[in-house]
């Protein structure tokens, strides 16, 4: 099996221009990523979680329940996705089923984390994690597991927070060895600690910016100035939506109307263009389905 969008993705990553990848919490928000001219979609856990079940990110999505979203949004996209995928749901051996499925699903790259099982979001306290050989084996068992060498596999650690710097890196540099292709050191304090992390991998490095967490948030220039091959920002597609949503329930439960709110939203044919209703029509033209649409 032939990995198309990994192998795109494989290929950014030799651009020395650090890569900006912002979050989707699903297919819609993917859409307008890749309408906005952006080069990948990373699938936020976080954003997952509290658009599917209203709760955080504390290891409350099932592996399913987390592959059902990354098989909709590559469905809509045509741009790599890098899709969160926990702790791989279990030990080495559920890690394997993961990534098969994962990798059928379309997902460009991989990424597992170390963290104890429930997990947590890395800019959340009361994380702890798991071994660092039995993660090597994890990630071992990730690599040998998919098909093609172009489908990613992204390991973060998150024992910066707990364990300090020099251990996350020490097992950045584990992780590396076992054949992980990017590397994630979650949650480093300073820009200090940035620079120390960029210039301690081979291998391609990844800078988690999410608004007021425990990372400094910098620009693309800063970024690449500092030495990242590549940037998510998974929250704040999540963040301004819940915002937007929450000022508009604010001011229709006031007015009770939202006519003088139009400037905040898309129109009615915007909207139904952004979704591919288009493509709709034509396909219901193409193959005589129904009546043809008069609007």
């Amino acid at each position: 099996m032939e990995n198309e969008m990994g192998k795109k993705l494989k290929q950014r990553l030799q651009d020395p221009e650090v890569l900006i990848v912002p979050g989707a919490y699903d297919p819609l928000c993917a859409k307008i990523i890749e309408k906005t001219g952006f080069e990948a979609v990373y699938m936020t856990g976080y954003g997952t979680s509290a658009s599917m079940l209203g709760e955080p990110d504390v290891g409350l999505l099932t592996m399913t329940e987390m592959l059902t979203r990354a098989q909709n949004i590559t469905a809509a996209i045509n741009i790599p996705l890098i899709a969160d995928a926990d702790t791989g749901y279990g030990n080495a051996v559920n890690v394997i089923r993961t990534v098969k499925a994962y990798e059928k699903a379309g997902v460009a790259a991989i990424q597992l984390e170390d963290q104890v099982a429930p997990k947590k979001c890395g800019h959340m306290l009361g994380r702890d994690v798991i071994s660092m050989d039995e993660m090597v084996g994890k990630i071992r068992a990730a690599v040998d597991a998919r098909e093609s060498n172009n489908t990613l596999i992204m390991a973060r650690t998150d024992a910066r927070t707990n364990y300090g710097l020099d251990e996350a890196l020490k097992r950045g540099k584990a992780y590396e060895k076992a054949g992980a292709d990017i590397i994630f050191i979650e949650s480093v304090e300073s820009e200090e600690e940035m620079r120390k992390v960029t210039s301690s991998f081979k291998k391609p490095v990844i800078a988690n910016m999410i608004e007021h967490g425990r990372t400094p948030i910098k620009s693309r220039s800063e970024l690449q100035d500092i030495g990242y091959d590549l940037a998510i920002f998974p929250c704040a597609s999540t963040f301004v939506a819940a915002k937007a949503f929450e000022d508009l329930m604010k001011h229709l439960k006031e007015e009770g109307t939202t006519t003088d709110y139009y400037d905040h939203m898309l129109t009615f044919e915007q909207f139904t263009d952004l979704a591919g209703l288009p493509k709709i029509r034509e396909q219901e033209e193409e193959y005589k389905t129904g009546r043809k649409a008069k609007y």
